[in-house]
């Protein structure tokens, strides 16, 4: 099955770029608008050899995973801008639990659950499933946006501060393909939404409805610090708002975050 755009993204004018096996779609995307591609458009693999996760950790997608890399150039603040990782948490979730519904009726209750995790990822019952990261690069008087998403289809990375998993260890059977065409179409939906931003209060509210750890208690290693508390909300601009002991709410706009007893672990 080759890779291919859903009915909503062609109808939206996406363009696509699919490649056997590539170094890093987040780069070829880059590489693109600095060559003068416009956009929309995505790059897509099923093997990534040279990709990098946040914090520059190694990013790579082993024959059978989805990397997944979107393309839009636009007239915002690089600020606005990364808020638009919210709305692709919310569109890989949407396309999982449309790839997951014969799973879902095969398995019951135990089905894959899937919760947003601040501020990019996707779990699937409390591991981590998928990692999205942003770039964005001055072009001319735009910013050119690229948004990578890098699921596990048919493997998990050891290692990982947050533990892995795969969509076949749950049960999932599809392919990165069937993944991607899924995808492709529930980021039109959530892009427009978004709205280059203007539409981030109703992507809040959807992203908290889908947020782990929300209420719960959470430590986030912010380099050389480490802040505790009670995951109290995402704000208007994304930062995550924790509640300490003291009552204080401090915003957080970037950090690790640890959930329940993983907090003390991860703290530690």
């Amino acid at each position: 099955m080759a890779f291919a755009l859903g009915p909503r993204a062609q109808a939206a004018g996406y363009k696509l770029a699919a490649f056997e096996r590539t170094g890093s779609t987040n780069t070829d995307a880059i590489e693109h608008a600095r060559a003068g591609e416009r956009g929309p458009m995505w790059f897509v693999t099923s093997e990534q050899t040279a990709g990098r996760g946040r914090r520059q950790r190694a990013w790579i997608a082993p024959k059978g995973n989805l990397a997944a890399s979107v393309l839009e150039v636009l007239d915002i603040a690089p600020a606005v801008a990364a808020t638009i990782g919210f709305a692709a948490g919310l569109a890989e979730e949407a396309a999982l639990e449309k790839v997951s519904l014969e799973a879902a009726l095969r398995l019951g209750p135990d089905r894959p659950r899937y919760a947003l995790k601040w501020p990019n990822d996707v779990l699937a019952n409390g591991k981590k499933l998928v990692g999205i990261g942003l770039e964005a690069e001055a072009i001319g008087d735009r910013l050119a946006v690229v948004v990578g998403i890098g699921t596990n289809v048919v493997a998990a990375p050891e290692g990982t501060p947050t533990p892995a998993v795969s969509l076949a260890t749950l049960g999932v059977q599809i392919s990165a393909e069937e993944l991607f065409t899924a995808l492709s179409d529930a980021w039109v939906e959530f892009r427009g939404i978004w709205d280059n931003g203007r539409g981030f209060a109703d992507i809040r509210k959807l992203w908290l409805d889908r947020a782990a750890g929300l209420g719960e208690k959470v430590a986030i290693h912010t380099g050389a610090m480490t802040l505790e508390g009670i995951f109290d909300t995402i704000d208007d601009t994304g930062c995550l708002i924790v509640r300490t002991a003291e009552g204080r709410l401090v915003p957080v706009a970037a950090g690790e975050v640890f959930f329940g007893p993983v907090a003390s672990v991860g703290a530690a």
